[in-house]
């Protein structure tokens, strides 16, 4: 697959169920707004922090190593030991889940039952609710290695909108449950969530031919059950080595994903009245974060990945190929810059009016306005890494992934160690303070190492985060006029005020995106080539199988790549090459299909390093399988 090709690929796939997932998450959105109105800041703090936790601890430890062991390697392998393997996941659940059930019981502290009821029951329903989720984690990984997207993204909103639900109806007729009421709501979610895989396999294998059409190496639904294979071997050995070797480094990425959490819990350096805020705060800062950022640095790590190739340098690959990668990432990072310097700068001045609207008074008085505020300009950050990182993990030979995975090692150490002084010196906003930290550094690691790449080649991708002087200018008098306008119009003085604040930050959006559509014409360019491939994609997926387009199969295709020139060919016409014309227009030279090269994970590369971004969805508590996303 050439990289025009696999461009148009990674655009599409960006946006696969991108629809679904935002309309779920806005129908969460506005149940967990009508709910927060009922509860107390405690109950959010135990039930988002310390149960969260440990289900998130348990499940965490319990599959991720399989997880990553059984989906390396492609789908051509001997699917009953993998299932087998599989299925040790949920004895490992069950002790894992005793172990750390016991330290949440007898070592940490227990909240005042007159404020946090039922706090014991809650510690047993999430432990049991994650082993319930681990005997989901065979068909989780069938789906995952033969590409069933919408199953995924429908099976998780769906199990998160029922829970919601069932909370939001809880709360109001039986609020004195206390935790017993998020316990069952977990315990739901999970069973939920495993019944929707069980029952779309089972339904898909009644059916011979769709069996047959998704090309399954399973035919019965007890196929997926443990069972001894005709090799006489209960597992892989070579898998399991594999899953030892990805065990040894979950520590290391759990402490990553959920540090401040750890140091929240083992520490108390916050009452779980401020923990609960600060949760909330961290969920609702990083939705944009989850909604667009996250999508794109997956799916450009899959491009990046097939078209460059990790052991030779620039000089040695593809031109095209090399030329292309640093056109993307230039735009990328032009595009994360300045969607991440609008956040921050409108952060600022509407942080206090989203929270009262949020989740009232509860949420805008006090420290929620100021956390907001902070972690706007992490999401700054956040963008800048999530690209970054995603071409450094791309290109990186195995001796720069041993240096980088010794670099992340130390830096966990410091962040823990950061985190706990910045937050006894100044509150919860030492967390995201120590976060803001830990991101320079990685965005610094990921820099240093693109200029190395691209040292000897004519490209300069880095420049795509420099901004022209007066786009800077039309920036910094934006966020000026609008804090102006907050101190004036908001939040005390009505709902007319407010409509006016609002009206003041629409003005100034629109002559942010006036002065860069006129002064970025290359990010545009590269904007509308980018949507043409997208286009080209969904229109060529109709010559597909349903089966093929429900799992998220995505066609070759031609596409236009940015600032190359362009001969008109009508929609549907067959070039020399035997390709399909993309959306009405194909390179004046045909392009080859290629086999791509996908990228495995292997043991102590960068892709068992999370991003450290925290969760994304605002609901009470984000589940694991959200907050580790796929096994990254």
């Amino acid at each position: 697959m050439g990289s025009q090709e696999v461009l148009g690929q990674a655009a599409r796939l960006a946006s696969s169920g991108l629809l679904l997932q935002v309309m779920f998450r806005l129908i969460t959105f506005v149940l967990n707004a009508f709910i927060l109105r009922f509860l107390s800041k405690e109950i959010i703090g135990v039930v988002n922090v310390r149960l969260t936790l440990l289900y998130s601890t348990t499940i965490f430890l319990a599959r991720e190593a399989f997880r990553r062991a059984c989906l390396s390697g492609g789908t051509q392998r001997d699917w009953r030991q993998t299932l087998n393997l599989l299925w040790l996941t949920v004895p490992l659940g069950v002790l894992w889940s005793l172990f750390l059930g016991w330290i949440w019981l007898q070592l940490l502290e227990v909240p005042d039952p007159n404020v946090v009821s039922h706090y014991g029951t809650g510690v047993v329903l999430f432990g049991f609710s994650a082993v319930v989720e681990l005997l989901g984690e065979p068909f989780w990984v069938m789906a995952h290695a033969h590409m069933f997207v919408k199953l995924k993204v429908i099976a998780e909103s769906l199990s998160i909108i029922l829970r919601s639900l069932l909370i939001a109806f809880l709360v109001l007729w039986l609020p004195h449950w206390g935790l017993f009421i998020f316990s069952l709501a977990q315990l739901f979610y999970t069973a939920v969530l495993v019944l929707c895989y069980v029952i779309y396999f089972a339904k898909l294998l009644s059916s011979p031919e769709s069996a047959k059409q998704q090309t399954l190496p399973v035919s019965r639904i007890t196929d997926l059950l443990p069972n001894i294979t005709r090799s006489g071997a209960f597992i892989n050995w070579k898998e399991a080595k594999l899953t030892w070797s990805f065990f040894k480094q979950s520590f290391l990425k759990q402490i990553l994903t959920e540090g401040e959490r750890y140091v929240m819990t083992f520490l108390n350096v916050l009452n779980f009245g401020d923990q609960g805020v600060y949760d909330i705060v961290n969920n609702l800062g990083s939705l944009v974060a989850r909604l667009i950022f996250q999508p794109i640095e997956e799916s450009f790590y899959i491009f990046f990945a097939k078209v460059l190739e990790r052991e030779k340098g620039t000089t040695l690959q593809k031109q095209e190929d090399v030329t292309m990668a640093a056109v993307v990432l230039e735009s990328l990072l032009k595009l994360a810059l300045l969607a991440g310097l609008t956040i921050t700068v409108f952060g600022f001045a509407y942080s206090q009016l989203a929270l009262d609207i949020y989740g009232g008074t509860m949420l805008s008085s006090g420290s929620g306005p100021v956390l907001l505020r902070f972690y706007c300009l992490y999401v700054l950050l956040l963008a800048i890494n999530g690209v970054t990182e995603c071409f450094t993990f791309a290109a990186m030979t195995k001796e720069e992934v041993d240096r980088y995975n010794f670099t992340m090692l130390a830096l966990s150490s410091s962040f823990l160690v950061l985190s706990y002084l910045l937050t006894r010196w100044c509150g919860s906003v030492g967390f995201i303070l120590a976060n803001c930290f830990n991101m320079g550094i990685r965005i610094t690691q990921s820099l240093r190492f693109i200029h190395h790449y691209y040292q000897g080649s004519p490209h300069r991708p880095l420049a795509g985060l420099l901004l022209s002087p007066v786009l800077l200018g039309v920036f910094a008098l934006s966020g000026g006029i609008t804090g102006i306008s907050e101190v004036f119009l908001c939040c005390e003085r009505g709902w007319l005020a407010r409509l006016a604040h609002i009206v003041v930050g629409c003005f100034c959006l629109g002559v942010i995106l006036g002065q860069a559509f006129s002064t970025e014409t290359k990010l545009i360019h590269f904007l509308r080539s980018s949507v043409e491939c997208l286009e080209s994609s969904l229109a060529l997926s109709g010559l597909t199988s349903a089966g093929t387009a429900f799992r998220g199969s995505f066609p070759a295709h031609v596409c236009v790549q940015p600032s190359v020139p362009r001969t008109p060919a009508l929609a549907g016409e067959r070039t020399s090459s035997g390709n399909i014309a993309a959306h009405g227009h194909v390179r004046a030279t045909a392009v080859r299909f290629v086999r791509a090269r996908t990228p495995e994970p292997i043991p102590g590369t960068p892709l068992d390093i999370p991003s450290l971004r925290p969760e994304a969805e605002v609901r009470l508590f984000p589940s694991e399988s959200e907050r580790v996303q796929d096994g990254r």
